[in-house]
């Protein structure tokens, strides 16, 4: 019990910083987009979304394409399928690294069955520290948003078809704003695309699109 008591704890530490850093941080995407914020909104903390995958390892990393919501594409390493159990159900996610700049940081984009309901329909990410054993720990409750579920003005890389898990996974980030929640990554690219048709409509230029790195909002 106290285990948990001390992990609830730190979850919901990591859970102030995140807020905080999002409210006045010039790095944080309402701040600099100008977006106004309100707490981000969580489902509730619950171990039973915390397990252990194993990679099955590509040969080499391979040049992978994601999606963007800017109906892009950008370039990540797909380096293998973690491999787990969640629930009585064998599940995988592809793993990829975002290239140079993020160290040893990898990443898993994912959708499930909570995906354009509860949360973000285009998806959620995880982010972890590349292990030398293959073994990692999937905590599902530090799933967040991309930067593009908050404001266009990011461009963000969806999850592939390969990480769309058929299960509910109610649990890290829910959706931002529900009036603001497409279905899925081909809705959020078709929704962008008339915002900016009305945008050029009323004279107004297209944002710029800023880069969204998949990464956790640092601790302080």
């Amino acid at each position: 019990m106290a285990k948990i008591d001390a992990y609830t704890r730190e979850l919901q530490e990591e859970r102030r910083a995140r807020d905080e850093f999002m409210a006045r941080d010039r790095d944080s995407p309402f701040v600099s987009a100008g977006v106004p914020f309100h707490p981000l909104r969580y489902f509730p903390i619950s171990t039973d979304f915390v397990v252990d995958a194993a990679l099955a390892r590509t040969d080499r990393p391979l040049e992978a394409y994601l999606r963007t919501n800017r109906d892009g594409q950008t370039v990540v390493r797909y380096l293998g399928d973690l491999r787990f159990s969640l629930r009585g159900a064998r599940l995988s996610l592809r793993l990829y690294h975002a290239g140079e700049g993020v160290g040893t940081s990898v990443f898993v984009p994912f959708r499930d069955g909570t995906s354009g309901r509860q949360s973000y329909g285009p998806g959620r990410y995880l982010t972890l520290e590349l292990s030398e054993d293959d073994r990692y720990r999937l905590d599902f409750n530090r799933a967040f948003n991309p930067y593009c579920a908050y404001t266009d003005a990011y461009e963000c890389g969806f999850p592939p078809a390969e990480n769309d898990l058929p299960v509910p996974i109610p649990a890290g980030e829910m959706v931002w704003d529900p009036d603001r929640n497409p279905r899925g990554p081909s809705m959020a690219v078709l929704e962008r695309t008339r915002e900016e048709l009305r945008r050029r409509a009323g004279g107004r230029p297209p944002a710029p699109p800023r880069s969204a790195a998949p990464k956790r909002t640092r601790r302080k």
